[in-house]
C-alpha cells in the first residue's frame, strides 16, 4: 500500500467510499431481523476497512481492495468465502479492478483456489501487461505473486452446498443477485456479488467488484463481474462504477461504462444515469443495481429490485448502511 500526504484538509473532506454486497428480491420480516443485522455489521466492517485507508493518504485502488477483501471474507456474501458452487459441485471466483485515472484495469475469472480475487485482479493490473487472466494461468500467476492461496475446500459452506442441491433438484440456475431474507426458518440464501467504489484524497476514483456468480451454472460460466465495461468501470473524468444483477443483461448493455458514459459525454446526474442503464437492463428482462461515484464526492445507489445490500463511508468515518429502500444508516460497530 502507498500511502502519500493529502494535498490540503479540503481534498480530505471529499474522500469517500460506497459498497455493495447484492441486489435481489428481499422482503423485510421479523424473523430476519437478526440476519439483517448480521449483514449490517459485515458491510460496516467493509466500511471502515475501506476508510482506513482513505483516511491515512492511501489511494483509491487500496481502499476498494481494502472494503472488498473483509467481504471476500466473509461467507454471508456470494464472494470467496461464501462464493456458489457451478452444477459440478466447484467454487469458480471472478473479480475486476479499475482505476480512474489512467483507466488501468485488471481481472480474472474462473479461478478456484485464490483467497481473495479481488487481490489478483489487483496483481494482473499492476504486475502483468494483461487486462485478463483466467482459470489455471489465473492462479500460477497469483502464486507467483505471493498471493494466498488455498484448498478449493476453503470455499465450501454448508448452506451454498444446501442452495446448489435445492437449484439441481429444480433443474434451476439461481441468480446471483436474489438475496433470500424472507426463506425458511434458519436458512440464508443470499447470493450477492460484492463491490466497491472509491475517491481518494488526491482526487481519483477506483471500482472493483467480486463475485461467485450463479448457483448451479454451468462450468466456465464468466458473468459481468469480471469484464471491464459492464460490472465495473473507473474514470476520474466521469464516474466509478460497481454492478451487481444479471449478469448477462449487464454484459449485453455494458452497464458500467453505459452509466459512466451519460455522465461524461451527456452530463447526465448520477441517478439518472443510473436508473436509464437499469431501465435498459430491465426492458431486456434483467435486474440489479449499481453504485456510483463521481470525483467530486457526489455517489448514488439504485436498484429495481426488493433491495439492495450497501453502505457508504465519508470523511466522518461513519458508516451507515441500507437494505431496503430508504435513507442508509449509521451502524455502531461492536
Amino acid at each position: 500500500m502507498t500511502i502519500q500526504a493529502c494535498r490540503n484538509t479540503e481534498d480530505n473532506s471529499r474522500i469517500r467510499l460506497v459498497i455493495h454486497g447484492g441486489a435481489g428480491a428481499v422482503k423485510p420480516g421479523k424473523q430476519r431481523h437478526e440476519r439483517e443485522q448480521a449483514y449490517m455489521e459485515a458491510l460496516a466492517q467493509s466500511l471502515i476497512a475501506g476508510h482506513a485507508v482513505l483516511a491515512a493518504g492511501g489511494s483509491s485502488i487500496d481502499a476498494v481492495i481494502a472494503a472488498i477483501a473483509v467481504m471476500e471474507d466473509c461467507p454471508l456474501f456470494n464472494a470467496g468465502k461464501g462464493s456458489v458452487f457451478t452444477h459440478d459441485g466447484r467454487n469458480e471466483l471472478e473479480a475486476s479492478i479499475m482505476e480512474g485515472s489512467t483507466r488501468a484495469a485488471g481481472a480474472i475469472a474462473g479461478v478456484t483456489t485464490i483467497r481473495n480475487p479481488i487481490r489478483a485482479a489487483h496483481a494482473v493490473m499492476t504486475k502483468s501487461p494483461h487486462v485478463m487472466l483466467i482459470g489455471q494461468g489465473a492462479e500460477i500467476f497469483a502464486a507467483k505473486q505471493g498471493l494466498e492461496i488455498v484448498d478449493p475446500s476453503y470455499f465450501y459452506t454448508q448452506y451454498r452446498w444446501n442452495q446448489l442441491q435445492k437449484a439441481i433438484a429444480k433443474d434451476d440456475i439461481l441468480r446471483d443477485h436474489d438475496a433470500g431474507l424472507d426463506t425458511l426458518p434458519g436458512e440464508d440464501e443470499k447470493r450477492g456479488t460484492v463491490g466497491a467504489v472509491a475517491l481518494d484524497c488526491h482526487g481519483n476514483l477506483a471500482a472493483g467488484t467480486s463475485t461467485g456468480g450463479l448457483t448451479n451454472k454451468h462450468s466456465g460460466r464468466v458473468g459481468d463481474s469480471s469484464i471491464i465495461g459492464a460490472g465495473t468501470y473507473a474514470d476520474n473524468r466521469s464516474a466509478a462504477v460497481s454492478t451487481t444483477g444479471t449478469g448477462e443483461m449487464f454484459i449485453r448493455t455494458a452497464a458500467a461504462f453505459n452509466t459512466a458514459a451519460q455522465v461524461r459525454f451527456l452530463h447526465t446526474p448520477l441517478t439518472e444515469a443510473a436508473d436509464n442503464t437499469l431501465a435498459e437492463i430491465a426492458a431486456m428482462g434483467g435486474d440489479g443495481g449499481l453504485i456510483v461515484l463521481d470525483a467530486e464526492g457526489n455517489y448514488t445507489m439504485r436498484f429495481n429490485t426488493g433491495a439492495m445490500f450497501r453502505g457508504t463511508i465519508g470523511e466522518d468515518g461513519l458508516a451507515r448502511t441500507g437494505i431496503f429502500f430508504g435513507p442508509e444508516t449509521p451502524v455502531m460497530s461492536s
